[in-house]
């Protein structure tokens, strides 16, 4: 048991880590790699919701089935299910839409303006930025590491239940998480970094901000572990089957869709999907 706690406290903090993974593109990336972000963004999105329906929720179907009947058991099942879907609702519903981590952000127009989604010219990417304008990029970027953080720790969570109760399961989410923390990645770094000058900062607070995922897994692994039974496991992997359709359906797929290649983020889906599909198949 011992071993396979720290394996899934080690996945979350890959998971979370990879937010630095976003910063050090940023630094190295004239324009935004749309491509590269659509696929990987539906590609994430494809794999939490083929093995939201596959796996999680048939398995906390059967926990809570086998612990209080079928009937009981299966209500339970959909409520905690729902319930995962309203808690990272409520997360999103009280961070301002400006620093929402998963509104789309390009390398481009942070260089320029934060207050508008345009994109820069490489002439006015390139002006000086005066103090009110530094002040307000190093704010966004604060704003951004806090709103990271905040979603980031229910994922590590997820992630690490995920993890105790099925390795490879965890490690596919584990993958299609860190995949989709490297365009948060960019969006904490680039503000910090045109505001005060600095990749040392930059990359901190991105790789402080990925840090909740493992927090995550601690605290869960603090608070539950000691009540960890059929029907709290239960529970908590049909919430976590939950949380990662929601931001599957409402933050990936939008997002992939928004950088502007819509095939490409269709592709992705289908081939995290598939990839997520042989795993389970092999693992059989």
């Amino acid at each position: 048991m011992d071993s396979t706690i720290l394996y899934a406290f080690l996945l979350t903090l890959f998971a979370g880590l990879a937010t630095g993974i976003g910063s050090m593109i940023a630094f190295f990336a004239k324009r935004t790699n749309t491509a590269f972000l659509s696929v990987s963004l539906g590609f994430s999105g494809g794999v939490m919701i083929y093995v939201s329906f596959v796996e999680i929720f048939p398995k906390a179907l059967e926990e809570l089935i086998g612990a209080h009947g079928e009937q009981a058991g299966t209500i339970y099942t959909v409520l905690a299910f729902f319930g995962g879907m309203l808690l990272i609702a409520l997360i999103d519903k009280i961070i301002p839409s400006p620093e929402n981590p998963h509104e789309v952000k390009f390398v481009e127009t942070m260089q320029h303006d934060p207050s508008t989604h345009e994109l820069a010219t490489t002439a006015t990417a390139q002006a000086p930025l005066n103090e009110a304008s530094k002040k307000r990029l190093h704010k966004m970027g604060l704003f951004m590491a806090l709103a990271i953080s905040i979603h980031n720790f229910p994922e590590g969570l997820a992630t690490f239940i995920s993890a105790l109760n099925d390795p490879a399961v965890g490690l596919a989410i584990a993958i299609a998480i860190a995949l989709h923390n490297i365009p948060e990645g960019i969006a904490v770094s680039v503000p910090i970094y045109y505001a005060t000058g600095s990749r040392k900062k930059a990359l901190k607070y991105s790789f402080l901000s990925g840090l909740a995922e493992p927090a995550g897994a601690i605290v869960g692994f603090l608070i539950l572990m000691p009540f960890l039974n059929d029907t709290i496991f239960g529970l908590l992997f049909a919430a976590v089957g939950g949380i990662m359709v929601f931001i599957s359906l409402d933050e990936l797929l939008p997002a992939a869709r928004e950088y502007g290649r819509a095939h490409h983020a269709v592709y992705g889906m289908v081939a995290g999907m598939m990839v997520m599909a042989t795993s389970l198949v092999l693992l059989m």
